[in-house]
Parts: structure tokens; C-alpha cells; sequence
């Protein structure tokens, strides 16, 4: 690719949804592509900028917009167009008169070298904060991070003393809600994939213990075990099997965040979950979230984890993957549990 500062036409890869997917995508379902790209706004744009883009976020939640979706709180991606996510980008040009050319922000952008935004604009966060490394801004500064803090502290209600479960607990997400649990005093719980990641929770990450789910033949007994007088608060990533076993193990009036059941994304069938009782029974407070709508206390969020991480007194995993082209493989990993914390895609540093 040619240096920006020798043309001002470059080339501007891009990795294109080949077509809507059903069941387990594969990275033959994306593409990489080329075009052309001018490093200035186009005349007639309106108020838009153009980002270099630098880092890329893969989440659980795009699995859905690669598939027909209808009444969501989201939009399906386009075949044949750039796949949509969050990233960190440099303003390389702008006429809009919020943002200057140099400058860093982070928000919705495209899987390209170079991404023209014309419509909102104004939903992008810019990135005053050099401090800590850009790529916590696709984390535990963004959209994840957010996440997990709005949906265990405003969602979950915690009090001192309580039991937490977390699933997917060394995830983007789970990973911070444990040490969210941990901060207010409850006692935690982690159920992770792989006895590496068990490890990473018990060691690094300040779990009270933490358990291999494909290692247990019944999660009920499981959760019997890790919870003999039950769970409080449930952080909800999984459904499926992991939902109805939590059911039979959580106690009166306890709460459930649902954030996300990535067991369910790649099913054809969602499947049904029993138990659905105890949430009677047992007066369970079940609340599903979206992190959007918690966007306008971002600064409160960010001055608060920043301020952690000033500290010490949060750890937080990333895994990096160089490269544009490997966009795919990365995103694929997420749903095989091949992730070992924050799946991140790095285009290009500055």
C-alpha cells in the first residue's frame, strides 16, 4: 500500500460479507478486496470524516448481523460491503466541524484500511487519554468494558456479600464483571472453556474460583458445588444449558443481567430452556441490556476505569491479532472459544 503521505490516492483494503451465514461462519464467508480511496472528504460529503483505522474489535454480537435479522436492535450487514464493527481510528480528514484531522477516536467504523463516515458522526468518542494503549479503546474503554460495568453495577444492583456467576468469564466482557464483583465485595465465580483460561481467572484475574464447563457432565451438580447456598447474581453471556442449570441454583430475588448467550448464535433453532418456573418461585429479576443505552455516561465510566487501571487495581487480557487480512480467522475464534480475553485486530499503529 502506498504511503499516505506520497499520494493522495492509496489503496484501501477491505474485507467484504461474501453472503448471509447460516450456522458456524467460515472465513471463507468473508473476502478480501481493494479499492481506491482519495485521503480527503469528498466534495459534497457534508459534515463527514475520514478515519484511518488502527484497531479492530471482533464481538459475539456481529455473529447476528450476518444473518437476515428482523425486528432487532440492530441492522444485518450488507453482502458485498465492508463488515460493520467497532474500532480506533485518526481523523485523516474532516468536514465536520467536532472533529480535526490528527485526531484519535473510537466507534462504529468499517473492516477497511480507510472508512468515510457521513452519518453519525457524532455517536464516535474522542480519544484525549494517550496514556494507556489505543486498543484498550476496542475493551475495557469501550464498548465491552461499558458492558460489563453498566450491566453488573445498574443492572445487577450488587450488594456487598453476594454470589456472582459469571459464564464466558474470560472473555472481553466476564473478565471485567468478575473484578467488578470482586471490587464491592462479593464472592465470584468463573466458568471458562479451557483449563489455561480456569487458570487465567484463578491466578491473574482475582477469581474466587473458577470452573472448566466441558469438563462437567451436569452443570447442575456443578453449580451445587461452586454455590451450595446458591447464586445471588448471574451474568448472563451463554443461555442454552448454562440458563437452565443457573435457574435451578439461583436464590430468592436474586437478578440475572442477560448480556449475550453467544450458544445460541450459530443454531438454526434457538434452543427452548426449561426451568422457566424458578424465576416465579424463586422471584428472579431477569433483565437484558443493551450497552447503547448507556453511551451518555461514558465519560463517568471511562474517568472510573481509568483511574483503576492508574492503580493497579484491574488486570485486563487482550488477544492481538496482526493484520487486516486476518480479520476473519479472529472474528471465527470467538465462537469456537479459541479467544484467550479481548479478541483485537490491529491494521495498522501509529
Amino acid at each position: 500500500m502506498e504511503d499516505e503521505h506520497d499520494s493522495q490516492v492509496v489503496t484501501n483494503r477491505q474485507i467484504i460479507l461474501k453472503h448471509y451465514v447460516k450456522g458456524f461462519p467460515k472465513e471463507s464467508d468473508m473476502i478480501l478486496t481493494t479499492a481506491a480511496v482519495e485521503l480527503k472528504v469528498p466534495a459534497g460529503a457534508g459534515e463527514a470524516i475520514l478515519l484511518k483505522n488502527l484497531y479492530l474489535s471482533c464481538d459475539p454480537y456481529m455473529r447476528h448481523r450476518m444473518g437476515i435479522l428482523h425486528d432487532s436492535y440492530t441492522t444485518s450487514f450488507t453482502p458485498g460491503q465492508p463488515i460493520i464493527g467497532l474500532g480506533v481510528g485518526r481523523v485523516v480528514d474532516s468536514s465536520h466541524p467536532g472533529f480535526e484531522k490528527g485526531e484519535l477516536v473510537w466507534g462504529m467504523t468499517q473492516w477497511e484500511d480507510y472508512t468515510l463516515i457521513q452519518s453519525d458522526v457524532e455517536s464516535l468518542f474522542k480519544i484525549t487519554n494517550k496514556a494507556v494503549p489505543l486498543s484498550y479503546y476496542t475493551g475495557i474503554l469501550g464498548m465491552p468494558g461499558a458492558t460489563a460495568y453498566f450491566g453488573f453495577h445498574e443492572v445487577c444492583s450488587p450488594k456487598e456479600g453476594e454470589t456472582v456467576f459469571v459464564s464466558a468469564a474470560a472473555g472481553a466482557v466476564g473478565q471485567l464483571v468478575g473484578q467488578f464483583a470482586k471490587s464491592v465485595g462479593c464472592y465470584v465465580i468463573g466458568s471458562a472453556g479451557s483449563e489455561e483460561k480456569v487458570d487465567l481467572l484463578k491466578n491473574k484475574l482475582g477469581f474466587d474460583d473458577a470452573f472448566n464447563y466441558k469438563k462437567e457432565p451436569d452443570l447442575n451438580i456443578a453449580l451445587k458445588r461452586y454455590f451450595p447456598k446458591g447464586i445471588d447474581i448471574y451474568f448472563e453471556n451463554v443461555g442454552g444449558n448454562m440458563l437452565e442449570a443457573v435457574l435451578l441454583n439461583m436464590r430468592c430475588y436474586g437478578r440475572i443481567a442477560a448480556c449475550g448467550m453467544i450458544s445460541q448464535y450459530n443454531l438454526e433453532e434457538p434452543e427452548g430452556v426449561r426451568h422457566l418456573f424458578e424465576i416465579v418461585a424463586k422471584r428472579i429479576r431477569m433483565e437484558g441490556f443493551v450497552v447503547f443505552d448507556y453511551y451518555p455516561k461514558y465519560n463517568k465510566f471511562s474517568d472510573t476505569i481509568i483511574s483503576l487501571l492508574d492503580q493497579g487495581k484491574i488486570s485486563y487480557v487482550e488477544d492481538i491479532v496482526e493484520g487486516l487480512e486476518n480479520a476473519p480467522s479472529a472474528l471465527i475464534k470467538l465462537f469456537h472459544g479459541a479467544n484467550f480475553g479481548k479478541q483485537v485486530v490491529v491494521v495498522a499503529r501509529e
